[in-house]
C-alpha cells in the first residue's frame, strides 16, 4: 500500500517555503505521493465551515510548485470540482502539469457541495451525477485521442486536437460517497477516493460497492484504486481511525490496507493545530514536521 502526505494548501503552514520544502522532505522520506485540495470560496461567515477551508492555495498550481522541485513523488488532486471548469480547460491544465512533472499526476474529480461555489461559477446543483459522467467522458477524448470529439447533455468537444497529451494518463479518480457516487467510480473511473468525513471503519463495505461495479462493468476489480484522505489527529483520543499515538495511527493504516486501500495519504491540513489560518505559523510547521517524520514509511 502506497502512503502519501498532503501538501500545505491550508492555513498558516501553506507558505512558498513550507510546500517546497514538505514537498522535498516527504520525497526523500519514502512518501509516495503528494496531495491538495480545492476550495474556491467559503461563506461570508467565516464560523460558517471548518478552518481548514478559509484560506486555500489552488489545487493545481500548487502541484505545479511542488513538481518543480521534486522528482519522484506522484502528484495527486484531491479534489477538483468538475462543475467548476470546463473539460477542456482542465484537461489543457492536467496535461501540462502531467507533462512537466514527467507523468506524475494523479487526477480526483468530485461534484461539490458548497452552494456558493456554484452559484459564482454559474452552474445549477442538480443533477450532479450525470454530470459528472458526462465529463469524464468528455476528459477522456481529449486525453486519448488525437482528433478528441464529444457530444454529451451538458458537454461538448467538437472535432478538435487537444496537445501536448498527458505523459501516462493521467489517472482518473472519483470521489463521493452515495452509492450511486460509489458504483461510478468503479465504473467510469481508475479509482475512488473518500473524503475528510468518510467513516473508515465502515470502508470496506464501500470499497466493495466500487469494485463490483467495476467487475460488472468488465474492468478488473482488483485492479481499481481506492485512495484514503487520512485525517490525523496525532496525540487525539484514539478512539477513531488515524487518531492517537504515532503506533496506533500506523497500526490503523495497516489495518485499513486489510480492507483493500491501496493508498492513505495523511492530510494535516484538517489538524486544526495545522491548518486553521489562526494558529502561530511556527507551530504549525513544528508539529506537521514532527508528524511527516513520525510517520514516514
Amino acid at each position: 500500500m502506497r502512503i502519501g502526505f498532503g501538501a500545505p494548501v491550508s492555513g498558516v503552514w501553506a507558505s512558498p517555503e513550507n510546500l517546497a520544502g514538505f514537498a522535498e522532505r516527504a520525497e526523500r522520506l519514502g512518501y509516495g505521493s503528494l496531495w491538495t485540495f480545492q476550495r474556491l470560496l467559503t461563506p461570508a461567515d467565516p464560523e460558517a465551515l471548518d478552518p481548514v477551508y478559509r484560506s486555500v492555495l489552488d489545487p493545481l498550481v500548487a502541484l505545479a510548485y511542488a513538481a518543480a522541485r521534486t522528482s519522484r513523488i506522484r502528484l495527486g488532486v484531491a479534489v477538483v470540482n468538475l462543475p467548476f471548469v470546463s473539460p477542456a480547460y482542465l484537461a489543457k491544465q492536467a496535461s501540462t502539469l502531467d507533462v512537466l512533472s514527467g507523468g506524475r499526476l494523479d487526477l480526483g474529480l468530485g461534484t461539490g457541495w458548497l452552494r456558493q461555489e456554484f452559484e459564482a461559477s454559474g452552474v445549477s446543483r442538480d443533477r450532479r451525477g450525470a454530470r459528472a459522467e458526462d465529463y469524464v467522458r468528455a476528459l477522456r477524448t481529449l486525453f486519448d485521442e488525437e482528433v478528441s470529439s464529444y457530444d454529451g447533455e451538458f458537454y461538448t468537444v467538437p472535432p478538435s486536437r487537444m496537445a501536448p497529451k498527458p505523459v501516462a494518463g493521467p489517472p482518473l479518480l472519483l470521489g463521493g460517497s452515495a452509492p450511486a457516487a460509489l458504483r461510478r467510480a468503479g465504473r467510469l473511473a481508475d479509482g475512488w477516493m473518500s473524503r475528510s468525513a468518510t467513516d473508515l471503519d465502515k470502508i470496506a463495505s464501500q470499497i466493495a460497492v466500487v469494485r463490483r461495479a467495476a467487475e460488472r462493468a468488465g474492468k478488473d476489480r482488483a485492479a481499481v484504486r481506492v485512495v484514503v484522505r487520512g485525517v490525523v489527529h496525532a496525540g487525539g483520543s484514539g478512539e477513531a481511525r488515524l487518531s492517537g499515538s504515532y503506533d496506533k495511527i500506523r497500526d490503523d493504516t495497516a489495518w485499513l490496507g486489510e480492507q483493500g486501500v491501496t493508498e492513505v495519504f495523511y492530510d494535516l491540513n484538517w489538524d486544526p493545530l495545522i491548518g486553521s489560518p489562526d494558529v502561530d505559523p511556527a507551530a504549525a510547521t513544528a508539529r506537521a514536521d514532527e508528524i511527516l517524520h513520525a510517520l514516514a514509511p
